[in-house]
């Protein structure tokens, strides 16, 4: 399986090479085509690229949008921007975090539900807002969270 992943990683890295700076491109389609990143996959583009593999390493931990783990079959995601926060975000946040028993980044352990944080979705009027499977929703109380976490 590893090589199978590998060779997979190195097709689509090579199909990026015509780009300029194609590490982004390549690290997107790579999370988006298998899941996440894994370690090994990181070697991979590096040598494909011919950079470091520090260099391809910093910048997945440093984008959140890139994952080193399978997520969850549902994504649920709060905006934590100031808009949001003005309107009860934070404790939207926490009762999240409570109710589903992860934290920001994590799955739960029946890996249902990813829980992830965002720092705008572009809803500011609709605050507090959550992106559930990539569908936005506003105004989002702790029940209704309930309600949308209980039909997942």
């Amino acid at each position: 399986m590893a090589d199978a992943r590998s060779a997979r990683v190195r097709e689509i890295t090579e199909a990026h090479l015509g780009l300029r700076g194609p590490l982004l491109p390549v690290l997107h389609a790579v999370n988006d085509q298998l899941g996440h990143i894994e370690p090994g996959d990181v070697a991979v583009v590096a040598d494909v690229l011919n950079v470091a593999v520090a260099e391809v390493h910093g910048v997945v931990t440093f984008y959140t949008d890139f994952r080193t783990a399978p997520s969850g079959r549902s994504t649920v995601r709060i905006c934590r921007a100031e808009a949001c926060q003005s309107v009860g975000a934070e404790a939207l946040a926490a009762h999240a975090r409570d109710s589903l028993g992860v934290g920001f980044g994590e799955t739960t352990g029946d890996g249902g539900v990813t829980l992830d944080e965002v720092f705008c979705l572009g809803n500011c009027a609709l605050g507090p807002s959550v992106q559930v499977d990539g569908v936005l929703r506003g105004r989002v109380t702790p029940d209704r969270l309930d309600a949308i976490l209980g039909d997942l």
